[in-house]
C-alpha cells in the first residue's frame, strides 16, 4: 500500500535520491530543503512518515521534529552525519522513532521505512 512519504534535506542530490527510490517502491513522495519546509508541508498534507536530515540551514531536523511532533503523531526518521550516541538520545527523547547515519545504504533505510510504516 502507497504511503506518503516527506523528506526534508538540504541536499538537493540526496532528496532526489530518495524521491526517486521511494516512488519506485510505490511510495508517493514530498521533498523540502529544511525544516520550516517541514513542518510547513506536514500542516498542509496527510504525511504517513517523514525522513529529515538533521543539519538543514535555518532549523536542524531535530528542532522541526520536536514542533512536528508537539500536533502530529508521525514516525519520523533523523538523518545524521555525526557520531550517534548523542544525537541518537536526544531525538528518542523528542519522540523520533529511529535515526541513521549518513552515509548509509539505502537498502538499509528501506528496511527503517517499512518497519516504521509496518509494512
Amino acid at each position: 500500500m502507497a504511503k506518503k512519504i516527506l523528506i526534508a534535506d538540504d541536499q538537493k542530490g540526496v532528496r532526489n535520491l530518495l524521491e526517486e527510490y521511494f516512488k519506485q517502491e510505490g511510495h508517493w513522495v514530498i521533498t523540502v530543503s529544511n525544516g520550516l519546509e517541514a513542518i510547513e508541508a506536514v500542516q498542509k498534507e496527510n504525511i504517513d512518515l517523514i525522513i529529515l536530515d538533521m543539519k538543514m540551514p535555518g532549523m536542524n531536523g531535530l528542532e522541526a521534529a520536536k514542533i512536528i511532533l508537539q500536533n502530529y503523531s508521525l514516525p519520523i526518521i533523523l538523518m545524521t552525519a555525526y557520531a550517534k550516541s548523542e544525537i541518537e538520545k536526544n531525538a528518542m527523547a523528542a519522540g523520533i522513532k529511529r535515526c541513521i547515519i549518513k552515509p548509509f545504504e539505502i537498502l538499509e533505510l528501506k528496511d527503517i521505512v517499512a518497519d516504521c510504516l509496518k509494512l
